[in-house]
């Protein structure tokens, strides 16, 4: 069983499945899904298109040159058939898959080695922005510099003006609701009223 790459995204395109285009040069394009056929329709160059196998190998975000690469290289010499050949080579595929494997993941730790440094950074500033959220309340007010310093603004006249207004309109108001509601019933009122119910003794 061949497993073809796509020619733009150079993913696995296994039988029965992808899209194939030959050119009036007799040229093979063959493409994973309809996403990338479009594209390459559009003429785009996939080095410069992000998803791309192409275009990470180009920035460096994955293993370029790599003995375990040979493997997947193709050759157009026939082999005469070996059967310990075959079974060696099967056995190899998987010794040489582990190998891939765990340099890939050397090489993504080598990689992300110099984000250390801003994930710090942009950690520390999170937890300053949040401190209360850590510290109790108690703590915050034995140690101030924990918080954020108070910072005073200056208020116009004016504005200290309309906020006095808005308080007496607010203190008036409610003390016109309070005179308007009606009043409590009183005990004597109470008690005609109790006699009026039950009738004359």
């Amino acid at each position: 069983m061949r497993i073809e790459k796509c020619w733009f995204c150079s993913s696995s395109i296994y039988p029965g499945h992808g899209i194939q285009f030959v050119r009036n040069d007799a040229k093979i394009f063959r493409f994973c899904r309809s996403k990338c056929h479009k594209n390459f329709k559009m003429k785009r160059n996939p080095r410069k298109v992000k998803w791309t196998k192409a275009y990470r190998r180009v920035h460096g975000k994955d293993m370029t040159q790599d003995s375990t690469f040979e493997l997947e290289r193709k050759r157009n010499r026939p082999e005469r058939y070996d059967r310990n050949v075959a079974e060696n080579t099967l056995k190899a595929i998987k010794k040489i898959d582990k190998v891939r494997v765990a340099r890939e993941a050397r090489h993504h730790a080598q990689r992300m080695k110099g984000n250390k440094v801003s994930e710090m950074k942009a950690a520390v500033k999170e937890l300053e922005q949040s401190i209360h959220m850590v510290k109790a309340p108690i703590a915050l007010k034995e140690d101030p510099s924990l918080t954020l310093p108070k910072l005073k603004v200056k208020v116009s006249s004016q504005h200290k003006q309309r906020i006095k207004w808005k308080n007496e309109t607010l203190s008036l108001s409610l003390s016109l609701t309070l005179s308007l509601s009606p009043q409590p019933p009183t005990s004597s009122f109470l008690e005609h009223q109790r006699r009026v119910d039950t009738g004359p003794a």
